[in-house]
């Protein structure tokens, strides 16, 4: 598949955040400050910390009990989100998404395999509040994701999503993805047989 192009040399908009090579820590990422008054609202976007964990626990826990965003099927924990949290920093970072102090959602990077030729490919995940889905809230996280992919030196960007997922599809095409196969009925949950989607870009 041919490259799709378009962040490369954009900036993040978590600005302390550098650059690191696929597996090592980058810097703390301090607040965007709120967009000016006479652009088109977006929202802030801060690298998640131990004070997210109940409203992300919140968000993901929504999707797990009700939709196939998530294949998982039991809620998480305090620990258990805190224990996520604690594997995405450095190169793999999970950022959230606010209004003042209202938590809209978050996305993530995460290695694609564990053996050592996957290392400069990663998996995003975006997952955005009901009350806050369709205000661009998951646009505005996933072109972060990218642009930090590519600033911690990755390659390439896979999201696998539920065959019946369409605003993911959809939200990812819009962000330059391209449709690269589907796994047919590789998962079950609500009584069903659920096909994975898979899209990809290379940054």
């Amino acid at each position: 598949m041919a490259p799709v192009h378009g962040s490369r040399h954009r900036s993040s908009s978590l600005s302390s955040m550098t650059s690191a090579q696929p597996g090592t820590a980058a810097g703390p990422g301090r607040d965007l400050a709120p967009p000016p008054a006479d652009r088109a609202w977006r929202p802030s976007l801060v690298i998640a910390r131990a004070a997210h964990a109940e409203d992300l626990r919140r968000i993901y826990n929504h999707a797990v009990q009700t939709s196939t965003a998530t294949f998982d099927i039991t809620p998480r924990s305090l620990p258990d989100q805190l224990q996520w949290l604690a594997e995405h920093s450095g190169a793999y970072p999970a950022i959230v998404a606010v209004d003042g102090r209202e938590v809209l959602g978050f996305g993530s990077l995460s290695p694609y395999r564990p053996r050592p030729a996957y290392s400069t490919t990663v998996e995003d995940s975006v997952y955005v509040d009901e009350s806050a889905q369709h205000r661009g809230v998951g646009r505005a996280l996933l072109e972060e994701l990218l642009v930090l992919a590519e600033g911690h030196g990755f390659h390439a960007v896979i999201a696998r999503i539920a065959g019946d997922n369409e605003a993911s599809v959809a939200l990812h095409r819009a962000c330059g993805f391209e449709h690269i196969g589907t796994e047919r009925e590789v998962g079950r949950k609500f009584g069903r047989w659920l096909d994975v989607v898979c899209m990809q870009r290379l940054v």
